[in-house]
């Protein structure tokens, strides 16, 4: 996990945990209100026993929250699960009626608290685009002026350019030094 992950997963996992773990007790009533608002984007829901919703939605968040709070998860995989999520909830915002304006973008005064969850949608977003900024180099043959092949790096991307250009200077002054000290010792 990237430092610059941290903070990402830090707020959201414990966000999304905390959720988790204050719906673990829900009676059925609010557990009923909570799966009539999933069931505009997903009627599947309306199958289970309200009480079974509750329980399964408390589980699903504490295991998404546990999932973001755990470093050895990679930030890519975390992201997926986050974004997975985060999809959920913006498809109930879109198809829930009454959460957005005719635009069916903007929320209403009753949509705006499912309309911030945009920001995990980000964080997911961030979590699965960023990538590692390495540069690797391998080594070419190529040959001198003196028709001798040598070594000299390569870069496979283009950020790497100066790193090889450094280090074939480097080479061709080892070899040129190693070459003045053979000249001098005959």
């Amino acid at each position: 996990m990237r430092i610059s992950h941290i903070p990402l997963r830090l707020a959201t996992g414990a966000y999304i945990l905390n959720s988790g773990m204050s719906k673990r007790n829900l009676d059925k009533d609010s557990a009923a209100g909570l799966q009539q608002m999933a069931s505009h984007a997903f009627p599947q829901v309306m199958d289970l026993d309200p009480v079974r919703f509750g329980k399964l939605l408390s589980a699903a968040e504490i295991t998404i929250g546990l999932t973001l709070l755990t470093p050895f998860v990679p930030s890519r995989l975390a992201g997926l699960v986050l974004g997975a999520f985060s999809g959920g909830l913006l498809t109930m915002y879109a198809k829930t009626p009454g959460l957005t304006e005719p635009d069916g973008i903007r929320p209403t005064a009753q949509g705006t608290p499912l309309a911030k969850d945009v920001w995990m949608a980000g964080v997911a977003a961030a979590l699965i685009l960023d990538r590692k900024n390495r540069t690797k180099i391998k080594e070419v043959k190529v040959k001198d002026s003196k028709a001798k092949e040598s070594k000299v790096p390569a870069p496979v991307k283009a950020g790497g350019a100066a790193l090889a250009v450094k280090a074939a200077k480097k080479a061709r002054e080892t070899k040129k030094s190693k070459d003045h000290k053979d000249n001098k010792s005959k």
